[in-house]
């Protein structure tokens, strides 16, 4: 009799022991989800590299390479942001890029799909100059400074490159002129009138 009830105590025991562990599991099934809602809300940000270069360092054994990366990164609605990474392998250094450039993302001030109004950016040795453009006109840029407008969300524009090749350049002072663009609405407030009563030139 004893080893009867034995038995039956084990296989009693056996189905309270999964049900417990079925209990225990739902509870992490919630980190999944998280990741996902997680990625989703980087979906809509594009990347694009702009510049890779090879840099050494100097040092007593000898030198030591490395790469840096300029990232261009936009939602193509009004926010933009550049970010530049250092590291040994190019991967790597495109990845920090892009977590620096998420960072420093700026609002842009889009009116009818072009920029609200003239406007000169210069940084350095860089010196670029923005105009607005009417409807099928494009974006008449080229190089950082196309991939940075484009990612905005801006599609009609007309630049002018007055000085400088240097992509970093470029990209500062392209950055500088739209951080300084300022809608019609901004103004009509600053001025404290209503925007019909702003002379607005085309």
């Amino acid at each position: 009799m004893t080893d009867e009830n034995q038995n039956e105590n084990e296989t009693t025991s056996a189905p309270e022991k999964k049900q417990r562990g079925n209990n225990r599991r739902p509870a992490n099934n919630k980190k999944p989800e998280a990741k996902v809602a997680a990625d989703g809300v980087n979906a809509d940000i594009e990347e694009r590299v702009v510049a890779v270069n090879r840099v050494a360092k100097v040092v007593k054994g000898g030198r030591r390479f490395s790469f840096s990366a300029l990232i261009i990164v936009g939602d193509k609605k009004g926010k933009v942001g550049y970010g530049l990474g250092k590291a040994k392998e190019v991967p790597d250094a495109i990845r920090k890029a892009g977590q620096v450039a998420m960072k420093k993302m700026i609002n842009v001030s889009i009116d009818k799909g072009t920029i609200p109004h003239e406007i000169y950016g210069d940084y350095c040795g860089g010196k670029v100059l923005f105009m607005p453009a009417g409807e099928g006109t494009g974006i008449k840029a080229a190089g950082a400074c196309r991939t940075i407008l484009e990612l905005a969300g801006i599609k009609n524009v007309l630049t002018k490159s007055v000085k400088g090749n240097n992509p970093h350049n470029i990209v500062k002072a392209t950055f500088k002129a739209l951080q300084n663009l300022r809608a019609v609405s901004d103004i009509a407030k600053a001025r404290e009138k209503d925007i019909k009563g702003i002379r607005v030139k085309n």
